[in-house]
């Protein structure tokens, strides 16, 4: 398999920028190419995967949430995952997944139980089962400000709604975006894709209008591989989950960092398109523990 470079030229810039180059280089030694057996016994206990891809028909950059019984996920070889089924009929990456052939994506698997949360970037292909991910980055993250939540339950009666699709954010939407204390990051860049996660207690992340969202980018592993893609290539998709209803919001526009003073750092993403479907995930899961590591309201910036 060919090795792929830890860190492209936008997340150098932004390593350099902050100071953490040689802290990243350190922590970049968490990246590998296989899939370990510990890795793969997390992968087969999720009942959910976090998908994030550029839309090839549109360029349009999505992150989409896949279910199933836990299971539907798992190493079928030490570079390989395979996902059994695919994504909603109506999820804005279907009709890309439904033949593809090395789509570039990236995935995570955030397990709320646990607080612990693995990536797996690669090629996707299309096959007979569902679909397949050659591997090409796996690495785990610490589990800095993942919301505990202890358990989930089935609904097997939830049926999705269907989908509304808006080019600017509703009342309501925005206040879905306000309550939320857990979204999922996905963007691109020349090579490959990424899925990341972002928490914060309920009010890190808000809408300043119908068109733009922002949210502080919290210290974390140094690496800045979301924020370097961004810098690449602004393309961005946004993922909002509730964790009761099982109701979606999927975003997707462009977001670029802004730096302050004392590392401040705060990213604005502009929106194009939105896509909201209520009960689309089939989860009940437990209230929330707040992790310790958010920073409290008074310290987030306005």
């Amino acid at each position: 398999m060919e090795t792929v470079e830890t860190y492209h030229a936008g997340s150098r810039t932004v390593q350099d920028r902050v100071g953490v180059r040689e802290l990243a280089d350190h922590v970049g030694q968490i990246i590998g190419q296989g899939i370990k057996p510990v890795a793969a016994a997390f992968l087969e206990l999720q009942p959910l995967l976090i998908l994030g891809a550029a839309d090839p028909a549109t360029g349009k950059v999505w992150a989409s949430p896949l279910t199933g019984t836990p299971g539907f996920v798992r190493a079928t070889g030490p570079h390989q995952i395979s996902i059994t089924g695919t994504t909603r009929p109506t999820d804005p990456l279907t009709p890309a997944l439904a033949d593809a052939q090395d789509l570039p994506v990236g995935t995570i698997a955030l397990d709320p139980r646990t607080r612990r949360r693995m990536r797996v970037d690669g090629q996707l292909r299309r096959t007979a089962g569902g679909l397949a991910i050659e591997a090409e980055r796996v690495f785990a993250n610490c589990p800095k400000y993942i919301q505990r939540r202890e358990s989930y339950e089935t609904v097997a009666s939830r049926e999705p709604a269907q989908p509304r699709h808006v080019t600017e954010l509703t009342t309501s939407q925005a206040e879905f975006i306000a309550a939320a204390d857990t979204f999922f990051l996905a963007t691109v860049h020349e090579h490959g894709a990424d899925a990341s996660h972002r928490g914060g207690n309920p009010g890190f992340v808000q809408a300043t209008s119908p068109h733009e969202l922002t949210w502080p980018d919290y210290p974390g592993n140094a690496m800045f591989l979301s924020l370097g893609n961004l810098l690449a290539d602004p393309r961005a998709g946004l993922l909002f989950l509730d964790w009761t209803t099982g109701t979606t919001l999927q975003l997707t526009g462009e977001a670029r960092t802004e730096f302050g003073g004392e590392g401040e750092r705060r990213v604005r993403f502009t929106l194009t398109e939105a896509i909201e479907t209520p009960a689309a995930l089939p989860f009940r899961w437990s209230p929330p523990e707040y992790s310790s590591a958010n920073p409290t309201p008074a310290r987030q910036a306005p």
